[in-house]
């Protein structure tokens, strides 16, 4: 994916109830390091100025971005994800022609957040609803954030309880079974197409969940980059580099 002629556009989504603006650091690195390089980030399916819907089932979601890919003109992308937007990216890349994904600090099974996210179910149907996210932002490294990431974090977003219900749909819904053979196909079809795959995470993943993800995508690439939960405002350059290359 380095040739200089042939590098294939980059395609940018943020995670849940943020939008498309969480990427203007890493568009400025990028736009030093590979001025010539596509890059289209993309407001997800209810978020910035993206209509809401009434559902957010993640093949929905992934079909959604590809018309938007396509209306763009891009042709088999890299797909960079960050948090849901990483799951989305992964459902993407098991759909679609890509020519590579980069999940930023997403774990591709519920976990025990699935199991906070079924636990808080009726306190996010209620009026304290925004308490289940403040918690959850609270666990972000948000502090640890330079200045300007940390305005980003807090001013480009819109938490709603429809977008946290419905991208959350799956958990709520399914079984971590149901979801765990889902992920699996996807990784599998991701594998069995030779597409490069990278998961930046923030802390050194479970022995388990990461047997879990070599078992069904062998080649995965797995980079450690200690910190924030917001890889791409904590260190843009880094990650500039990093999706630059694929």
């Amino acid at each position: 994916m380095n040739d200089d002629e042939h590098r294939p556009p980059l395609v940018l989504l943020h995670g849940l109830t943020f939008d498309r603006r969480q990427w203007d650091p890493v568009r400025r690195a990028l736009a030093v390091i590979d001025p010539a390089r596509q890059v289209l980030a993309l407001d997800l399916p209810g978020h910035g100025d993206s209509p809401r819907r009434a559902s957010y089932r993640m093949a929905e979601v992934a079909e959604v971005v590809h018309d938007q890919v396509t209306e763009a003109g891009l042709a088999e992308p890299v797909v960079v994800g960050h948090s849901v937007g990483a799951v989305v990216a992964t459902t993407y890349a098991a759909r679609y022609p890509v020519r590579g994904v980069v999940n930023l600090d997403q774990i591709l099974l519920p976990g025990p957040f699935g199991a906070a996210v079924r636990q808080s179910e009726p306190t996010l149907r209620g009026p304290d609803w925004r308490r289940v996210w403040d918690g959850m932002l609270a666990g972000m490294g948000i502090e640890s954030l330079p200045a300007e990431a940390r305005e980003i974090v807090t001013t480009a977003t819109d938490p709603r309880p429809d977008l946290l219900l419905g991208y959350w749909g799956e958990i709520l819904r399914g079984s971590d079974e149901e979801i765990a053979a889902a992920r699996h196909r996807d990784l599998r079809s991701i594998g069995e197409r030779a597409i490069p795959y990278r998961w930046v995470t923030s802390s050194e993943p479970p022995a388990r969940y990461l047997a879990w993800l070599t078992g069904a995508l062998p080649e995965v690439e797995v980079t450690l980059l200690p910190g924030s939960h917001f890889p791409h405002l904590a260190e843009p350059a880094t990650i500039a580099r990093l999706v630059a290359t694929g």
